[in-house]
């Protein structure tokens, strides 16, 4: 297993990530199975990639679009504001990042959250 570089980023804030990510995962888990959650960093050029992949409900296609929007609550059977991945795609993109989603309905979501190393150094 090969070391990934330093990464220079505010400890709250990559906290805050990583809570928002894993817990929408276990909230959403789908009932019909155990809850599988898988989390990796791996470097692209330029980024180091935090991803984030569930087996759980997913997403709606229609509702791709609104995803990161504030307030926006696509499932009613948890609590919840609506403000955490509004609030997580705010951090990424300040620090000169991007977030990428890949959602299959009834299957699951995986979250690639982009860090650029020379934004994120500055961090």
């Amino acid at each position: 297993m090969s070391a990934l570089p330093l990464l220079q980023f505010s400890e709250k804030n990559l906290r805050s990530i990583v809570y928002n990510l894993l817990s929408n995962a276990l909230k959403y888990r789908h009932p019909d199975r155990t809850p599988y959650i898988d989390v990796h960093a791996h470097v692209r050029t330029g980024h180091l990639v935090l991803e984030v992949h569930d087996n759980g409900l997913g997403i709606a296609p229609a509702h791709l679009p609104r995803l990161f929007t504030m307030f926006q609550r696509f499932h009613d059977h948890v609590e919840g504001t609506g403000i955490g991945l509004y609030m997580v795609k705010r951090i990424v993109e300040n620090a000169g990042g991007r977030m990428e989603v890949y959602n299959q309905l009834g299957a699951g979501t995986t979250f690639f959250v982009f860090l650029s190393q020379s934004a994120a150094s500055a961090a």
